[in-house]
C-alpha cells in the first residue's frame, strides 16, 4: 500500500531511541526527509547515521531541550530551510517520573507541564504556518495510555498529558479548515528504557521484583505482552499518511487491549 509520504518532510521530537527513534525510522523507510531532535548529541547522531546508510535518507539532526520555546523556534526554521517546509510533525519527549500526588512536588509539576505539555505547544506554533501555506500537514502527539486511563502512581503523567489531549482537539477544530490533521497516540506498556525506568520505580515503593513488574503489565492487556516501539511507530506512521485523511482530533491506542473502557 502507498502511504503517499514519499518527499515528505517529517520532524519527530525525542527520536533518538525508543519510540521516537523508531517512528523516525519507519518514516524514513517509507522515503520521508527526517527531521531529528533529542537531548543527548552522541546518541541522537549516532541515531541518525544508522537511518542516513539504512534507508538512504535525508537526515538533519539537532541536539537541544524541547523545554526551550527559542530552540524549538530556530530548530523549525532550520527544517524548512533545508527541506522547504515541514508537513509531519510528530511530538514527543520523556515521561515525567513515577510519583504519588503528596510525594511529587511543585518543582516536578512545573518540570512536567513544560516538558509533557508546553513543548507541543512550542511546536505546533512554529510547524503550523508552514502546513498552512502547503494547505497539508499532520501533527501527531505522543502520550501515553494514561490519557485515558490514569495509571497508579503516575500522577504527573495522568494530569499533564490529559492536557495534550485538549490541545489536539483544539488544534483538529481550528486548523482542520487548512488541511492540518491532529492525533494523539497513547502507548500502552512498550519495552523501551523508559519503561524500565518505571519498572524499577514500582519495585523500589512495592517490594516486587522488576520482573514481576514487566509480568503483571504484560498480564494485564489481552494479548499478554508488552508492546513493541515499532508498532507505536507504525501508528504513528499510518495517521501522517495519506490513507488516514479523514481521521483528526482522535486518540489512538496502541496498547494491547489494556484500556478497560468503551
Amino acid at each position: 500500500m502507498d502511504l503517499g509520504l514519499k518527499n515528505r518532510v517529517a520532524l519527530v521530537a525525542a527520536s533518538s531511541q525508543g519510540i521516537g527513534r523508531a517512528t523516525a525510522e519507519a518514516l524514513a523507510a517509507e522515503g520521508c526527509r527526517v527531521a531529528m531532535c533529542a537531548r543527548n548529541e552522541k546518541t541522537l547522531q549516532s541515531a541518525a547515521e544508522k537511518i542516513r546508510k539504512q534507508y538512504s535518507a535525508e537526515v538533519l539532526a539537532q541536539a537541544f531541550d524541547v523545554t526551550d520555546a527559542k530552540a524549538v523556534k530556530q530548530f523549525v526554521a532550520e527544517v524548512a530551510e533545508k527541506f522547504g517546509g515541514v508537513d509531519i510533525c510528530v511530538t514527543n519527549a520523556g515521561g515525567p517520573p513515577a510519583k504519588g500526588f503528596l510525594v511529587a512536588t511543585l518543582e516536578e509539576w512545573q518540570r512536567a507541564l513544560e516538558t509533557n505539555f508546553l513543548s507541543t505547544v512550542y511546536f505546533a506554533r512554529e510547524v503550523i504556518p508552514h502546513m498552512q501555506r502547503k494547505k497539508w500537514g499532520r501533527i501527531i502527539t505522543l502520550t501515553s495510555i494514561t490519557t485515558k486511563q490514569p495509571v497508579d502512581d503516575l500522577v504527573l503523567s495522568n494530569a499533564v498529558r490529559a492536557a495534550v489531549v485538549g490541545l489536539v482537539k483544539s488544534l483538529a477544530n481550528e486548523f482542520g479548515k487548512d488541511g492540518i490533521l491532529v492525533n494523539n497516540v497513547g502507548p500502552g506498556f512498550t519495552a523501551t528504557d523508559r519503561l524500565k525506568e518505571l519498572a524499577k520505580a514500582s519495585a523500589s515503593s512495592s517490594g516486587k521484583g522488576e520482573q514481576e513488574i514487566f509480568d503483571a503489565w504484560a498480564a494485564d492487556a489481552p494479548l499478554k505482552r508488552l508492546g513493541e516501539p515499532r508498532e507505536v511507530a507504525e501508528t504513528i506512521v499510518w495517521l501522517a499518511s495519506e490513507r488516514a485523511s479523514y481521521i483528526t482530533g482522535q486518540t489512538v491506542l496502541v496498547d494491547g487491549g489494556m484500556y478497560k473502557g468503551l
